[in-house]
């Protein structure tokens, strides 16, 4: 068995709406981010608290990504734990519990972040520290089947009957919980789940495009989606005196993956175009806009003072989060408090599902104008 399963549940959002997805997604070299490499080190630093509270050994590691944000995150994640552990009678806890999904799809297998068990309840948490996408819990395919998983694992030892699944995202601000019953689950995973993992298995079924194609590695040269995003750009992109605003409100939802799919394959093009030698009809390959820099600051400063120049240094203060780290939250707030503020942020249309508050104020648009400015 490889490293990742074919039909992961880390994917099983696309590869079940998308089934051949998954196997088309074979042809493209898997290729890994610093925003990946951040999110395994914060994992492994929850792993460690966790592991920690729970009296378990647990050596703690050791990453360049890791700082304050990382190290809040991780202590408000352990305390998510334990506030769930309240909740469930004598509740056993698994770290990192390795899955085996293959009763309901072929070769899979999953990591759940932890599980907790006891009495008649299960509760699966998932730890994400990506700022990007916003993960609801509610009907979420990868916790549907780490919880699967923990029911195979779990169930002839407890009489689960109540399944619980929470997301922790805490630099979205986002915790949420979803919860249903055993039954239910069983039946999601008899009537869709294990013929659409058939079909992706297989690479059989119809591709089809939507917002879970952002992170499939065959999106930037995928027919599906290409034809669906030239669509949109033929049918609503006409003049405004000529489209309603029901069409602008159908544009509005469309315009964020559409300018991630014209990204991808920008950067798709220029990849070819640098590192491959490919030649793109109409375009060239030129030298980007350039800033000076210093080659060695210490060379500089030495060469600056023997000239006679002495005043060739900024001072000013240290961030703020290392400002607080340094006095301690309590001091901080008790010295600074009074002197630090926290702007309006840029006004953003998003869509309903957001969780932010919407803005409801009378000089609203005084405040956009004044910020617009700024910006």
């Amino acid at each position: 068995m490889g490293a990742h399963a074919l039909l992961s549940p880390s994917a099983a959002h696309r590869w079940i709406r998308c089934p051949p997805s998954a196997c088309l997604e074979r042809e493209f070299p898997s290729s890994s981010s610093e925003a990946a490499a951040e999110g395994t080190a914060a994992h492994a630093l929850c792993e460690h608290k966790l592991r920690k509270f729970l009296k378990l050994r647990s050596k703690r590691p050791h990453s360049d990504f890791e700082d304050d944000e990382m190290d809040r995150c991780s202590d408000a994640y352990v305390s998510f734990v334990q506030e769930q552990m309240g909740d469930i009678p004598s509740p056993m806890v698994l770290v990192e519990q390795w899955l085996d999904l293959t009763r309901y799809v072929p070769e899979a297998f999953g990591t759940a972040d932890c599980i907790i068990v006891g009495g008649d309840m299960l509760h699966v948490i998932d730890f994400k520290y990506g700022m990007g996408v916003l993960v609801e819990a509610e009907h979420n395919p990868q916790m549907m089947l780490y919880a699967l998983g923990a029911l195979h694992l779990l169930d002839g030892i407890y009489d689960i009957q109540t399944i619980s699944m929470s997301i922790f995202q805490p630099r979205r601000e986002n915790v949420c919980t979803w919860s249903l019953t055993k039954e239910d689950l069983l039946r999601w995973a008899r009537d869709d789940l294990v013929e659409k993992a058939r079909l992706a298995y297989a690479g059989e079924g119809a591709f089809c495009a939507g917002e879970w194609c952002t992170f499939c590695r065959a999106a930037v040269r995928c027919r599906a989606r290409s034809e669906e995003k030239l669509r949109l750009a033929r049918e609503e992109f006409r003049l405004p005196p000529l489209i309603t605003d029901e069409e602008i409100e159908e544009v509005l939802s469309e315009i964020p993956d559409l300018i991630k799919w014209a990204n991808a394959i920008l950067v798709y093009a220029t990849d070819a175009a640098v590192n491959h030698g490919k030649a793109w009809k109409g375009f060239k390959v030129v030298e980007g806009r350039s800033v000076r820099k210093y080659k060695d600051e210490d060379a500089v400063a030495r060469e600056a003072k023997a000239a006679g120049y002495t005043d060739i240094f900024d001072k000013k203060l240290i961030p703020l989060t290392q400002m607080e780290k340094l006095m301690g939250k309590e001091m901080f707030a008790k010295t600074l408090g009074g002197l630090i503020e926290k702007p309006l942020g840029k006004p953003a249309l998003v869509p309903l599902s957001d969780k932010r508050p919407a803005i409801h104020t009378d000089n609203v648009r005084s405040e956009f104008k004044t910020i617009m400015e700024e910006n």
